[in-house]
């Protein structure tokens, strides 16, 4: 088996501002070609991360490497194999998309004919073709966000940071962008993200670190994550709460467990190794004691419990705000 490649890898991160610790030894390993996130409660060091690999702060202590290019020593050839996409666009309302582009594509020392191929490419790249002759001020926000994406793309970057890509984006613009992010992961493009939406890095994530106070608590994948937490739970209520005693009784018959009872006493909660089984003979059961159910099914640990788990941060949950040093 041939050694994994990496595209981003640092070790024992360390930044202070003053006598304030951003980084405390941060670790991270991003394989080549995947879509890593950095997951964490405001404060905790995911932009200092992302500053420091992509050469726009300094490192007080530690070793980072991103396309096989030290930050430190080598911090130009850095530059010239990331893109970079921050939270709020960098693209001019004044000019249309295509002029966005091939103005980046200038900028990035192109030809005015590369630039133009180019800015055609990424249009089409990001079924923006249609709307490539439109300022983006008409745009919706998830057209704007991928517009943005695509400029991050001028070099065919061979590692994307993308520091909170979806935020303030209603759900219809979110995906548009998380099947932007797909496609360039598909493409070979390594993708590292820092986002608050849980339900963001569980779509897209193929491991995630979770730092806090600038330290690692974890890394795993979405799936390892939630799998800290427990097993599955098998959920039912009851149409009669009348019927909620026999139900118990049912419940643990079959899983030999005391299941829960929720404060409005019609719904029941129990954990199970395997989930599938437990579900059809709990629902056989009811059904022979002919019992009439409001809803069954089985309950999955979600990502968010695993977070908080890990960091006990309530605030993730909250709308995402610019993030402290």
């Amino acid at each position: 088996m041939s050694p994994t490649v990496l595209a981003v890898e640092a070790s024992g991160l360390t930044k202070r501002y003053g006598t304030t610790v951003a980084l405390d030894g941060v670790d991270l390993a991003v394989p080549r070609g995947t879509v890593h996130g950095l997951l964490g409660p405001n404060g905790a060091g995911k932009t200092t991360t992302v500053r420091i690999l992509t050469t726009l702060t300094r490192l007080d202590e530690g070793q980072a490497s991103v396309a096989g290019h030290d930050v430190r020593t080598d911090p130009r050839l850095v530059r010239r194999a990331i893109g970079l996409t921050g939270q709020q666009t960098a693209v001019d309302d004044l000019l249309t998309a295509r002029q966005n582009l091939t103005m980046f594509g200038r900028l990035f020392r192109l030809d005015k004919t590369s630039a133009q191929r180019r800015a055609d490419e990424l249009l089409e790249q990001f079924s923006l073709t249609d709307a490539a002759d439109r300022a983006p001020k008409k745009f919706s926000g998830g057209m704007r966000r991928r517009l943005d994406l695509a400029a991050s793309m001028i070099l065919a970057p061979q590692v994307l940071f993308l520091d909170e890509p979806t935020t303030g984006l209603d759900p219809a613009g979110r995906r548009e962008v998380w099947h932007a992010i797909r496609q360039l992961a598909a493409q070979g493009t390594t993708v590292l993200l820092t986002t608050h939406y849980l339900d963001e890095a569980d779509q897209l994530c193929d491991r995630i670190s979770v730092v806090d106070h600038g330290r690692n608590l974890v890394e795993d994948t979405p799936a390892g994550l939630k799998r800290r937490i427990g097993d599955e739970r098998l959920e039912l209520t009851v149409a009669d709460p009348a019927d909620l005693d026999q139900a118990a009784d049912l419940v643990r018959r079959v899983t030999d467990l005391a299941p829960d009872t929720d404060e409005g006493g019609t719904t029941l909660s129990v954990p199970v190794p395997d989930g599938v089984r437990a579900l059809t003979e709990v629902a056989s059961e009811i059904r022979a004691a002919g019992l009439t159910l409001a809803d069954i099914a089985l309950r999955r640990p979600t990502l968010d419990e695993a977070f908080l788990q890990l960091t006990g941060d309530q605030a993730v949950l909250a709308a995402p705000t610019e993030e402290t040093r």
